[in-house]
Formats: C-alpha cells, sequence, structure tokens
C-alpha cells in the first residue's frame, strides 16, 4: 500500500525509514522548523501537529502518520503568508531569545482550548525554555505586546523587535543543520567506558565492515598536537592538555575513535564492533584528594610547553596573594565567621547541542576547493585560527560559519566537535557532520565547575568589615580547558566589591577523572559570590545588624580602587557606579511588600550583590564595517554570533542612531569568517561593549565621510550637510543617499562608502546587581516559595530595555535553577548518572517566578554610548539571595547547592529533633550546635 501523508498541505508518499521518527522524517523532506532538543520527548521542541493535535515528533513513528495531515512551524501561517495569530503574538512580544524552543511552544499554544489557556504551568510541562525565564512566553500567549516601532535616529533605548524576529516564528531562521548538503556523512563517537585507562590496542576491521561505513579513526589517526577545547583570544590562557584522540582516556565519556558512514545508523553499529582493549589506571574523583600524596597523575606525562602548574600533583593552575596581614585583621575582629560553601555541576543545557558539519566548497578564483565548517559555536574566529592549527592549514584555506546558534551560556565557547570533523573531511574528501545527542551533552561536553569554597570574614563590632580569606577549589575534571581562568576570575571581583584592608586567597584549579569544565555563566563569580555573599549574611546577623545595612557600609564606592589579593586589574575601572542604587530598590521592595505568606509557613526574605567586568581581562578584539549599498541602505559586517543575547538588534540600533536612520534600512552581516572582520568571540558579555563599541565607531566613521562627500558633490558647506534616513540635506538641496552611491562610484571614491571600527576590550567598566527573594518554606514538607523576586540592575545606559529585561529573567530563570534542583551527578567512577532531561530537572514554567526587574539610571563612561553589559551578571546574586531568605525564614545556613526540597525537610527535622533534644539535655545540645537558630 502506497504511504501518503499531507505536510503543510503539500502531498508526500516518500516512505519512511524501518523505525524513523516523525521529527527525522520531516527534517529530511526540508522542515528545518521541527527542532531535535532531546530524543525523548522532554523538551517539546519538536512539537507538530498531526491531524490538528499537537504531538513530540521525536517520540511519533513515521508511519502512523500515513495518511494524516502534520503540520509543522512553517505550515502556521496561510497560504497567503499571513501570520497566524499565535505567530504574531510571539512576534509582539518577543516571546523568544535563542528561538530554538520557538517552534515547539508556537505549536502548543495554537493547539490550546480556553480551558488550558487557563492552566499555563500545565499546558506547559511539555515544553521547555533555557533562554527567557517564560514571562516572555507568558506575555506572548495572553497578547502582551513589547515591541516599539522604530523611529529615525531614536532606535537606541528603545525596545526594538529582533531582526530574526520573523524568521523565528515562522521556523525559517536557519541553526546549524538547517541546511541541505548533498552527499553528507554522518559521524559518531565511540566513547571510554572507564575514567582512567591506557589504550592497549583498538581493533576497527569489524566496523569496517559495516555496510555505509567509510572509515574508523583513532588516536593512530590523530595529529600529535596538543591544544585546549577552550577558546580565548590568547590561548595560552588554557593548560593544552588536549589531543583530538588520545592514547590514554581520563573520564567515561571520552572520545576513543570515531566512525563516518553513510547513515547515523551505520555509523552506531560501526562504534558498536570496535574492539578495544584497556589497561585500567587509578583514578579519582576528589579534587582535594587529587592534589595529596600518592594520587595518580593525570596528565604526569606533559611538560612545561602544556602551562600546567604543577601536573605532577594534578594542579591546572593556582593563584595566591595577600593583601595587608589577615591574621592581624582578624585580631582586631568582634565578630569571625567561618565556613565551607560548596557548588555543584550545572549543565548548560542548550536545547541545540554541540555539532558541526564541515564540506568542501570552490574557491572563487576556480583553483581548487576549500573547507567550510559550519558550526554552533561562540567562537567563529578563534575556531578557524585553531583548525588551522591542528591540522597544519592556511587560514585562507578554512571558512568558519555561525547560523543562528541555539543557546550557548558559555558551553560553546568550546571546540568539542570541530576538530574531529575537520579530521574526517580533510581525510575523506566528503561532507561530515557530527551531533551529540542529548545524553552526550551531558557525559561529552562541559559542565560548570564544581567549587569548594571556605571562607572567613571578620568585622568589628561597628560592622566595619576588617579581614576576608578564601581558600578555593575547583573541580576542572580531566581537562584544563577554561580551568586556571574560571578560578582565577572566580576570586577578582567576589573580593574587590567589598572593602577591607585585609584580604587572603589560596585557589587551586584541580585535575579529576570527572567530565570536563568549562566556560558557564558567571565563570566562576557566581560560585565564589554564594559564599562570600552567605558569609555577609552571616556577620550581619552575628553582629544584630540588618544585612542590607551591613552590606551598605562595607561595599565599595565610586571612584575607589578595586582590590583583590589576585592584584589590581589597571584597565578595570568604575566607570559609573549604581550599586547604591541597587540596595536602595531592594530596601523599597523590603518596606513595600505586602505578599500574604501560606498560612503555616514560615516566611524569610533575603538580599545579595554582585559585582562583574565587562569583559574579560587580556584583550577581547572586534573590528566591525559599515557601509552604504547601492539602494540608499546600510550594512553591517561583524563577527558576534547571535544565540538570543540581542547583539544583532543593538549593533543595527546602534548604527541606527549613528547614521539617523531606521533599523529596518540596514542589513547585517556576521559570524562568518568570510564576510567579515576579526572578532573575538560572543562570551565574557562583549557583544555589547566590545563589538558594540567596534560598531559605534564604524558607523561614525561612515556619517562623517557621508556628510564630507555630499559637501564636495554638492559645494555646500559640510556642517550645513544634515544626514537624514534616506537623504542628506545639504543647506535645502536633498541629495538621496542611492544618489550620493551612484555619484561616490561615477567618481572614483567607493572607498568614502564604508568605514570601519576596533575596539581591543579596554578599557574595562564593572556591572552591578542586587537579587532580593521573599519566600515561604512548609515546615512539614520542605516546599519552597517564592512570594517575590525583585532585581536591581546596573546596566548604564539600556540599549534595549525589553531586551535587557529577557536577559535579566533568564539569569535569574537559570540561576533558579542551578539552586534549586540542577545538578549533574556523578557515581564513584565519574560517571554522569543523569544524562537525560527526565533525570536532570531543569526549570519548568510552573518553577520559574516572575521577577520584578528595575534598571539603575547611570551612563558609563566607557561603553559605547554608556551601556554595560547584562547577559552574565543577573546568574551571580541569585543563589546566595535565595540562600539567605531560606535563613533568615528557618533559621538554618545552608551550605551546599542545589537546596532542594528534601534537603530543606531532612534540615528542618534534624532541627526539630535538635531542639528536642535540647530540652532534654540543655548544655549537651547547646555545646553541639552553638550558633543554630531554630525556627520557632
Amino acid at each position: 500500500m502506497t504511504y501518503e501523508i499531507d505536510i503543510n498541505r503539500q502531498h508526500c508518499t516518500t516512505e519512511p525509514r524501518p523505525g524513523q521518527c516523525l521529527r527525522t522524517y520531516l527534517r529530511e523532506r526540508g522542515w528545518f522548523g521541527v527542532k531535535k532538543g532531546c530524543d525523548a520527548g522532554d523538551c517539546g521542541a519538536c512539537t507538530v501537529h498531526v491531524d490538528g493535535e499537537p504531538v513530540h515528533s521525536c517520540l511519533y513513528p513515521a508511519v502512523r502518520a500515513a495518511g494524516r495531515s502534520v503540520t509543522t512551524v512553517e505550515g502556521l501561517a496561510s497560504p497567503e503568508g499571513e501570520l497566524h495569530p499565535v505567530q504574531r503574538k510571539f512576534l509582539d512580544a518577543q516571546g523568544f531569545q535563542c528561538g530554538f524552543c520557538t517552534a515547539g511552544f508556537l505549536m502548543t499554544t495554537a493547539a490550546l482550548d480556553e480551558d488550558q489557556l487557563t492552566d499555563l504551568p500545565r499546558a506547559f510541562k511539555g515544553n521547555l525554555c533555557r533562554c527567557t525565564g517564560y514571562r516572555a512566553i507568558e506575555d506572548a500567549v495572553r497578547g502582551v505586546r513589547h515591541t516599539e516601532l522604530p523611529c529615525a535616529g531614536k532606535a537606541v533605548g528603545s525596545s526594538l523587535g529582533a531582526p530574526a524576529g520573523p524568521q523565528v516564528v515562522t521556523g525559517t531562521a536557519r541553526y546549524t543543520f538547517d541546511i541541505e548538503v548533498p552527499g553528507l556523512l554522518h559521524m559518531k563517537l565511540l566513547r571510554s567506558p572507564h575514567p582512567h585507562a591506557r589504550i592497549a590496542s583498538i581493533d576497527t576491521r569489524e566496523a569496517l565492515q559495516v555496510p555505509g561505513v567509510q572509515a574508523v579513526f583513532t588516536h593512530e589517526d590523530s595529529p600529535d598536537v596538543l591544544y585546549s577545547s577552550a577558546r580565548h583570544e590568547h590561548p595560552t590562557e588554557d593548560p593544552d592538555d588536549t589531543r583530538i584522540l588520545d592514547s590514554v582516556v581520563r573520564y567515561v565519556g571520552q572520545r576513543v575513535a570515531a566512525v563516518v558512514a553513510d547513515s547515523e545508523q551505520a555509523a552506531e553499529e560501526g562504534c558498536r564492533r570496535i574492539e578495544v582493549a584497556y589497561e585500567q589506571l587509578p583514578h579519582v574523583t576528589d579534587p582535594e584528594a587529587a592534589m595529596r600524596d600518592g594520587a595518580p597523575a593525570l596528565h604526569g606525562d606533559k611538560g612545561p610547553e602544556a602551562r600546567i602548574a604543577r601536573a605532577d600533583d594534578n594542579v591546572a593552575g593556582e593563584v595566591h596573594g595577600e593583601i595587608g596581614d589577615v591574621a592581624a585583621g582578624f585580631a582586631e575582629a568582634a565578630v569571625i565567621h567561618e565556613e565551607t560553601y560548596r557548588t555543584q555541576r550545572v549543565q548548560h543545557a542548550s536545547l541545540e547541542t554541540h555539532g558541526c558539519v564541515a564540506y568542501f566548497e570552490p574557491k572563487e578564483d576556480g583553483t581548487g576547493e576549500r573547507l567550510t565548517v559550519r558550526s554552533s559555536t561562540q567562537t567563529p574566529f578563534l575556531t578557524r585560527r585553531a583548525l588551522c592549527a591542528l591540522h597544519g592549514l592556511p587560514e585562507d584555506e578554512v571558512r568558519v560559519v555561525a547560523g543562528r546558534v541555539g543557546g550557548g551560556f558559555g558551553g560553546k565557547q568550546e571546540m568539542l566537535t570541530e576538530d574531529i570533523v575537520t579530521l574526517a573531511a580533510l581525510r575523506l574528501r566528503r561532507p561530515v557532520k557530527l551531533e551529540f545527542t542529548r545524553p552526550e551533552q551531558f557525559y561529552g561536553a562541559t559542565t560548570r565547575h564544581p567549587f569548594t569554597i571556605t571562607v572567613k570574614v571578620g568585622a568589628r563590632a561597628d560592622g566595619t568589615l576588617t579581614a576576608i580569606q578564601m581558600r578555593v577549589v575547583s573541580n576542572t575534571g580531566a581537562y584544563g580547558n577554561h580551568g586556571p581562568a574560571v578560578m582565577f576570575h572566580s576570586v577578582g571581583e567576589s573580593f574587590a566589591v567589598y572593602r577591607a584592608a585585609h584580604k587572603k586567597v589560596d585557589a587551586y584549579s584541580v585535575y579529576t577523572n570527572c567530565v570536563p569544565a568549562g566556560a558557564f555563566r558567571g565563570y566562576g563569580l557566581g560560585q565564589v559570590t554564594f559564599a562570600v555573599e552567605s558569609a555577609m549574611d552571616e556577620v550581619a546577623r552575628r553582629l544584630g545588624l540588618d544585612p542590607l545595612v551591613f552590606r551598605e557600609r562595607n561595599i565599595i564606592g565610586a571612584g575607589e580602587p578595586m582590590l583583590s589579593p589576585i592584584g589590581e586589574e589597571e584597565d578595570l575601572h568604575i566607570a559609573s557606579y549604581g550599586l547604591d542604587q541597587c540596595l536602595s530598590v531592594v530596601r523599597k521592595a523590603i518596606e513595600e511588600d505586602t505578599s500574604e505568606v501560606p498560612e503555616g509557613w514560615l516566611a524569610g526574605q533575603g538580599t545579595a550583590l554582585a559585582m562583574i567586568a565587562t569583559g574579560p581581562p587580556g584583550g577581547h578584539y572586534a573590528d566591525a564595517t559599515v557601509s552604504l549599498l547601492s539602494e540608499g541602505t546600510y550594512d553591517i559586517a561583524v563577527g558576534t554570533a547571535e544565540f538570543g543575547n540581542g547583539t544583532t538588534t543593538v549593533h543595527k540600533q546602534i548604527t541606527a542612531g549613528a547614521l539617523n536612520t531606521t533599523p529596518d534600512r540596514i542589513a547585517i552581516r556576521q559570524s562568518d569568517t568570510d564576510v567579515v572582520r576579526h572578532d573575538t568571540g560572543a562570551f565574557g558579555s562583549a557583544g555589547t561593549v566590545v563589538a558594540g563599541k567596534a560598531v559605534l565607531l564604524a558607523a561614525g566613521s561612515l556619517a562623517e565621510r557621508l556628510r564630507t562627500f555630499a559637501a564636495r558633490y554638492t559645494g555646500v558647506p559640510r556642517h550645513q550637510c544634515v544626514l537624514g534616513a534616506e537623504e542628506l540635506d545639504c543647506a535645502g538641496r536633498v541629495v538621496t543617499l542611492k544618489e550620493l552611491y551612484e555619484a561616490a562610484h561615477a567618481r572614483g571614491a567607493a572607498d568614502e562608502l564604508a568605514a570601519d571600527g576596533h575596539w581591543g576590550g579596554s578599557p574595562r567598566s564593572v556591572a552591578f546587581n542586587a537579587q532580593w527573594f521573599k519566600l515561604a518554606v512548609d515546615p512539614d514538607t520542605g516546599e519552597t516559595r517564592i512570594l517575590r523576586s525583585v532585581h536591581a540592575a546596573d546596566a548604564g545606559k539600556v540599549m534595549n530595555p525589553m531586551q535587557c529585561r529577557g536577559q535579566v529573567e533568564g539569569g535569574v530563570a537559570q540561576a533558579l535553577g542551578a539552586t534549586l534542583f540542577e545538578n549533574v551527578r556523578i557515581d564513584e567512577r565519574g560517571e554522569v548518572t543523569t544524562a537525560a532531561f527526565r533525570r536532570y530537572r531543569l526549570p519548568q514554567y510552573a518553577d520559574v517566578p516572575r521577577t520584578e526587574v528595575h534598571f539603575m539610571e547611570t551612563a558609563d563612561a566607557i561603553g559605547p554610548l554608556g551601556t554595560k553589559s547584562m547577559s552574565e551578571s543577573p546568574f551571580n546574586p541569585v543563589a546566595p539571595a535565595f540562600a539567605n531568605a531560606l535563613r533568615d525564614a528557618t533559621g538554618l545556613r545552608f551550605t551546599e547547592l542545589p537546596v532542594t526540597r528534601d534537603r530543606v525537610w531532612a534540615a528542618l527535622h534534624e532541627a526539630a529533633g535538635a531542639r528536642g533534644r535540647a530540652s532534654a539535655a540543655p548544655h549537651e545540645a547547646a555545646s553541639a550546635m552553638p550558633d543554630l537558630e531554630l525556627p520557632s
């Protein structure tokens, strides 16, 4: 019987492969709006309608769709192209950031009836979003409009929609794998089952006999070159301790071999048929144990060229420093708090997994082919540089392109697939694709660094800090990508935001046989801020001071030096100061709060603050070119990748303001090493303050050039040539931009129609954030309920309030996930045991409260047009603010993340038991818990 199916009003008779799911069937037909996020029905990114009913197409057998009508997001609009009402609502509310989940939310929403619309927490149980914090999605469903219409020359400060918004809501935005590549081969990776082993032998003969298998690559095929998977402008920031394929494996999940085949199924079968003999080696998963004598040295074979601090002791990097004399500082303190705080591994959980496709394209001069790598990366230029160094290629032989990236959060500041895919493509001279599965994302990508922080804080009776001391141990896992840099950054601004005459730090980034950690939103500051802000709260309470007053008494002030025991960073300045305003917002929220507490529940409120540099140290470079086009419109060429960070919108707003035009008259080319100049990458909150400054310089320069040429062209003094949206008014004579373009080309002055801008990321400013929670705790079950969430952000001049608010809300939501339940768990062998969304709990719609976001009135002296970064910093104060509120409610100090419901219940239960024991033997119980305040 003939297989027949209608897809978006188009008839199809191609039979699916045996066992094929509907998602892959639809994508193979070119319906790329259907996304792959989990393969398990957990995330909802693949939602489509079958005969009008929403289904997760990754779980729906394609054969079951026979004789049915299937609608994807591309088919929601009318045949005439008119947007579906739900698409229009999401566009008006900007109910998306990276947009990878958006098609799923649209398809789910479009199928909801009136009753279901009244219960969105239940309606959206099957859909996940990692970026937005869900508020923008709810507003979209409710029909709330946030976008504003552009006005010539006044784009900056307006809530303009993302340029790619129409493509996102119609499913036509092109992410990494949303292209058709003829003759594509598929790669799958064989991964290590052991935490530490040497490969004694590897037999690939059976794998090569699998029909469709084209090649198998092992360590014998790998270049003998050490590198780091981390991407930084200066590669020496990271230890070179990694090989594409190694003869020694150092964690469960490390790649051992790569099979390339005509299909994913054949490649997977090839992996199963590889026979590997391992010589197992001792392993260590605890960083303290890893630094002790007798521990196995994971990288003991590396020499000084690898830039490992102490390879024999498993120390990837370390920093030690002291300002003043902490012993003297503690001697003069009336109160001293000392405690050890612990943070866990967290997965970035971007819905688009890591992956890339490499293929060959003819050179423009017709002299042969060159390699193109299309990758889900935050760093296309740095990735090209690394690939060329690894494989001995000149840079003009390699092009790296980032399409729209489906979430990053620092996880894609890493080269995890491009290196091995390039190896295969170069050897086979065929297109090759590698796309991580969701489990691989957990055990084959990177996580947030787990930290153990022992903090000691002393203060006088009047609340003046005397000394701060920390010992920090960061578990970098099997490889040191980002390890030393994250450790170093973690003890910078976390120390410097408070005044104290005496400060000391000893910090270590330590190798273990665990999944590698890497860059993650906040870059180490979130972990240490949890400890510092929890400690500050304890000191205030022991002094009998309001924790907010205590902070106000000790925070750094405008114009003061930012002193950390690791040394003062000369290019870092307080170029605008809004921390006092942030704390005033919190104070007002406390004073005016009227939220009701459920009967019988405990209630508490807590605050935390954070400071972060607006860009990484050591230089973060961006080049931009702004040009006038033949139609009288403009073009921006800038390297920054777009993954929901909003830089595309902001760059167009900056340009529109400088050229007195509207953003719709500006095109943008980005994140393609062929068509734009160098950009370090979209990380370190640099998209606006670095690349944005390069764009501003280029646009401002072009405006001057256009006025100068118009003056020569018309004979009117330059100061009388006024640039408008589509023309120049030269003392009453109107010259359209199109006419000016034609005149410049006719006179051989085309070079005056484009201008370049460059910014090196230095000097840098700092941004401030404060978070306040009021919460309630059920003493019988341990359930916590956030009654109010208030976030104050000092972002300088806010370029796009709607977008910036979304960054804050998304950062708070992601941080709440890390605070309340997210935890990449490992067993005693270091193997990840939570390698699926249903085992690793991400915040769902029902888990995230609405956060009241307040922006401070400041203008930065360094950032472009007075702005500062605001993509990473909202994450950092959330966990300690929650822990401080929980302490206020329960009297119990939680020192380890996540603060899960069962941990809260267990602590309350233990406290109640201790109170009972105290009643029976008060002296004995009091000596066991001297500082415990029990809930009444």
